[in-house]
């Protein structure tokens, strides 16, 4: 099936009739046992890729309109009769109703795509319970991950993906060669002892994601309060100043970009040890310890919640001067130039470090997004290995690490450069060599010499 095709969704605003003319394949149908929502765009799928279908059902009569016209809906027993490869779109429980087609199913290779609604709800997955009632059959485990929206809109939509596993392999191949037609890549998992398994994934929420989640809320906790003592209890009880009304905003946003800075170090930084773990046993066959290989596993999730903060943190900037306390403040600060009458409060230095500081903020947001970007799964795929490591290891860490250095790295050249500065004339390792060997400046002289 193109690509094309698997593109076009199957269900629109009007009837199923006609919305698919496939040509007349060639072998017996596929049949689906079933008539809710999965079963119909189960059977939807099958007669868009070329496939006869035959669908079963207790009540043909009533069900007949919810399938595509090319689907013949018939009675179960007449269903099994004419397929070799069976659909079994009916919940676990009501496996049992088909004991009595257990002489018509004998060598019927029965596609088992059900779920649970809990993880390891069973003793046995709901694949191993079909072939124990069915020892007759052939019982292959496959499409439970995909979704019946999938099926109806295409594989654009959704996991291409189908999981299989059987203890037949002619099976499992007829099973995989269906799928493929489709539009789906199938992906052997082996036996049927993987069934278990394969069920679950479907329950599992971020499975991938919960360590990186703890961490992140572990760095945002522990920089949160710091910020809190720092900006909020300090000044209480230093100076008896309530400051409360910086927690939504001001605390927040201070411990955002800290927790960007750890969570993005914290991607790299296993990929060092990992090479001094091979540089020292002198091999890269060596297996790393469990903590070094779940960390190395779990770079990808890290690396997005880092960005995740970083964003979150431009915003908070954003939002800083649209705070009440802001316009207060600013109004207070102008009154009392007013009463002191001064002209202009214009610092040089202050305005080329706030100047620096947005610009390089807004340079390293940008080049933290195009990492995020890059390693998503689809992103990704597309990339060589050779472009993939341009832009994840040489580039964007480079340029990433000089982002978050402080502007007060940048600030000597400029100050270098001002003729009024006492260090003017000087570069900044001259000037740090001065600063470290000259006594501490004078009251006068702060303004000027100090960042």
């Amino acid at each position: 099936m193109s690509g094309g095709d698997m593109a076009k969704p199957l269900l629109g605003h009007g009837s199923t009739e006609g919305d698919c003319s496939p040509p007349a394949p060639a072998g017996r149908p596929v049949g689906v046992l079933g008539s809710g929502d999965f079963a119909r765009s189960l059977a939807l799928r099958l007669v868009c890729s070329g496939l006869k279908v035959v669908v079963g059902s207790r009540n043909p009569k009533r069900k007949a309109s919810l399938f595509p016209a090319a689907a013949e809906v018939t009675f179960q027993a007449e269903a099994v009769k004419k397929a070799d490869v069976i659909f079994v779109a009916i919940f676990r429980e009501h496996y049992s109703t088909l004991c009595d087609l257990a002489d018509v199913l004998v060598g019927k290779i029965l596609v088992d795509v059900s779920n649970n609604t809990e993880i390891n709800h069973h003793k046995e997955s709901n694949a191993e319970y079909l072939a124990s009632l069915f020892p007759a059959c052939t019982v292959v485990k496959g499409f439970n991950v995909v979704s019946a929206w999938t099926l109806q809109s295409g594989a654009r939509d959704g996991n291409k993906q189908v999981l299989i596993c059987s203890n037949n392999q002619e099976a499992k191949r007829t099973v995989a060669e269906i799928a493929q037609v489709m539009g789906f890549t199938p992906v052997d998992m082996g036996c049927m002892s993987s069934a278990r398994e394969i069920e679950n994934i479907p329950l599992r929420l971020l499975p991938a994601w919960k360590i990186p989640i703890f961490l992140a809320l572990g760095l945002f906790l522990c920089f949160f309060t710091y910020n809190l003592i720092r900006q909020v209890i300090h000044p209480y009880i230093k100076e008896q100043k309530i400051k409360l009304y910086k927690i939504p905003i001001e605390v927040v946003n201070t411990t955002l970009p800290c927790v960007s800075y750890v969570m993005l170090s914290l991607v790299y930084l296993p990929g060092v040890l990992a090479a001094c773990s091979q540089l020292y046993y002198g091999t890269k066959y060596r297996r790393f310890p469990d903590w070094l290989d779940q960390w190395l596993q779990h770079r990808k999730q890290i690396g997005l919640l880092s960005f995740f903060c970083a964003a979150l943190h431009a915003v908070y900037s954003l939002c800083l001067p649209m705070r009440r306390s802001h316009r207060y403040l600013l109004i207070e600060t102008a009154v009392k130039q007013a009463v002191e009458k001064k002209m202009t409060v214009w610092v040089e230095e202050e305005v080329w470090r706030m100047e620096i500081y947005i610009s390089v903020g807004i340079i390293a947001l940008g080049l933290l997004s195009l990492l995020a970007i890059t390693s998503l799964p689809s992103i990704a795929n597309s990339l060589n290995w050779r472009e993939f490591s341009f832009i994840q290891y040489q580039q964007l860490f480079k340029r990433s690490c000089r982002g978050t250095s402080p502007p007060s790295d940048l600030l000597p050249w400029w100050s270098a450069l001002c003729t009024h500065s006492p260090t003017a004339g000087r570069g900044p390792l001259m000037r740090i060599s001065t600063n470290s060997t000259c006594p501490p400046p004078t009251p006068s002289h702060c303004s000027s010499h100090a960042l």
